[in-house]
Parts: structure tokens; sequence; C-alpha cells
């Protein structure tokens, strides 16, 4: 396994304080329509966000699949879909930064999709059982979410179906701690959310990474 697509984790990780914008608020509307039960309740939040990062999965082996077609037939450089990657994961720097919301754009766009999706998960309502849970999971990784498309610009430039869709697990692992505590403190962690300081901080991880990517993929088409 290539070693870089740990990162995705961390990508994850870091970029999910927009998770807690995003999600926080709807995972926090979702265990109110679980069973009472502490422990049911843990094992369909667990199930749910198995659910989400299924989906995220097989969008990843999508892109990765339709990358690696793309560099094969046309002779296309896989660094420029790097770079390209590089670039988006900046855009989603800035993004969590409030520096730039550029990325609103593509949310507009994915909205059409989630139209088509939203009346399919209303019908799993109540999440009562592990099959309900997870089946809205997958419904929930339509959610328009710019840093879902950041990430899936890189698994565009992974090189194989099967290194995107380790990718966007990764990725949706790492997100995962955020969107699960936001079901049991969503409030606290909102007003978290909130604070300039941490929004630069993980924005500056993010775009450290980006600068990483963008480097390395012109050093490999220039030199």
């Amino acid at each position: 396994m290539n070693p870089e697509l740990f990162a995705a984790f961390f990508v994850g990780l870091f970029g999910s304080a927009h998770c807690l914008l995003m999600c926080g608020g709807m995972a926090g509307a979702l265990q109110m329509l679980m069973p009472p039960s502490r422990a049911r309740r843990s094992l369909l939040q667990l199930t749910l966000g198995l659910g989400r990062i299924s989906s995220y999965a097989l969008a990843g082996a999508l892109f990765g699949g339709v990358g690696a077609a793309m560099v094969g037939s046309t002779g296309l450089l896989p660094q420029y879909l790097q770079l390209f990657a590089g670039l988006m994961l900046l855009a989603m720097a800035l993004y969590i930064s409030r520096l730039w919301f550029g990325l609103l754009k593509l949310e507009q766009a994915g909205k059409r999709l989630w139209r088509l999706v939203q009346p399919i998960s209303q019908k799993l309502l109540p999440l009562d059982s592990p099959l309900k849970a997870y089946a809205y999971g997958l419904c929930w990784g339509y959610l328009p979410c710019g840093l879902v498309y950041s990430a899936l610009s890189w698994s565009l430039g992974s090189g194989s179906a099967v290194n995107g869709a380790l990718w966007m697990a990764l990725f949706g692992l790492g997100t995962l701690p955020a969107v699960l505590l936001a079901g049991q403190a969503a409030d606290l962690l909102r007003r978290l959310q909130q604070q300039q300081w941490l929004r630069f901080i993980l924005a500056a991880l993010l775009a450290a990474y980006a600068f990483q990517t963008i480097y390395l993929a012109l050093r490999a088409v220039v030199f």
C-alpha cells in the first residue's frame, strides 16, 4: 500500500472542523431519532458512520478508476491530476479559515444530487436498526460537502480504483470522531469550531499538505 494513502486520514481529521459545521446539527438530530438505550445508540451511530465511509469509498473507487483511465488513454501525466488535488486541498484550507468561499459553488452543484437522494434517506427514519442506519449513512455520503469534493480530487490522481477507494475510506475514518462526537456534544463542539485560532490551525495543517502535494507534482513535471 502506498504510504501516502495514510495522509488521507489526517486530511479528514484536520478538516473535520468543517464536518462539525456541516453535519453537527444533523448528527444531533439523528441521535434523537434513535432508541434511548446508550449501547444501542452507540451501535447505530457507528453503523451510520460506516455507511458514510462506504459511500466515500465507492466514490473514491469511481474517481480513481476514471483518473487511471484518463492517464492510460490520453497520456495525461498523473502529476497534473496530483497538482489539481493539491490546489483543491489548498482551496479547502482557505475555506476552513474563512478567507475564501469558492468551494461553496461546488457545494451548490452537489445539491442537485442530494435532492435525488434525500427522499430515499427520509424513508429510512427513524434509525431503529443497524441496517437502516447503514443505508442512511450511504445516503449521507452524498450530502454536498466541499471537504469531500477536495478529497475526491486526490483520489482522481491516485492511480487506480483501489487506491481511490482506500484514500476515501481513510479520509472518512479521519472525519468519523468529529461526527460521532457531534452527536454527543454538539453545542460544545460548535463553540470550539467558531474559535478563530482553531480554524487557522486546522487550515494551516491542510495548507501545508496541499503545498507539499503541489510542490511534488510541479517538481516531477518541470524536472
